[in-house]
């Protein structure tokens, strides 16, 4: 029997070596799924209790994250039913299925065939990302986007 509410399943990584607190990344994590359409307005986040199974975290660390993205107007806290978000940040041509990403991911695969390692192609696009937004500028010629999420998700309906 479906309840009619899509579960999205998110894995979040939590890198405990970057000094980054562990709920901005979560907070950071879930804005790029939803600047990539894997999250969209009505979907469900994973519960507190399921982030700290999966990604060994607090559950109020996930709570913490959640209440800033709350505070923000993506998502909404629904008693007894978890928290939903409520508004994308994404844009079609930030969407796994725009030519944007597909262009990213030739270039990456190029990247990778030249022999440079994620961090090398990490310091690439953040150059790139920096010296093309640096003025406040947009693309007039080609920009570089942010890659996947960091998050892994799975999309279900139903329960």
């Amino acid at each position: 029997m479906s309840s009619g509410i899509v579960v999205v399943s998110v894995e979040y990584r939590i890198d405990r070596r970057s000094g980054v607190p562990a709920f901005q990344q979560i907070v950071k994590q879930t804005k790029q799924a939803m600047r990539l359409g894997v999250l969209v307005p009505g979907d469900r986040l994973p519960t507190a209790k399921e982030v700290a199974e999966t990604s060994a975290v607090n559950p109020n660390t996930t709570l913490k994250a959640y209440r800033e993205l709350e505070r923000e107007g993506l998502v909404e806290p629904r008693p007894g039913q978890g928290t939903f978000v409520r508004r994308t940040l994404g844009r079609p041509e930030t969407g796994t299925d725009s030519p944007l990403y597909a262009e990213l991911v030739a270039w990456m695969s190029k990247a990778a065939g030249a022999g440079l390692e994620q961090e090398d192609v990490a310091a690439l696009v953040a150059s790139a990302t920096e010296k093309q937004y640096a003025a406040g500028t947009t693309a007039a010629t080609r920009s570089t986007t942010t890659g996947p999420t960091g998050a892994t998700t799975t999309r279900s309906t139903g329960e």
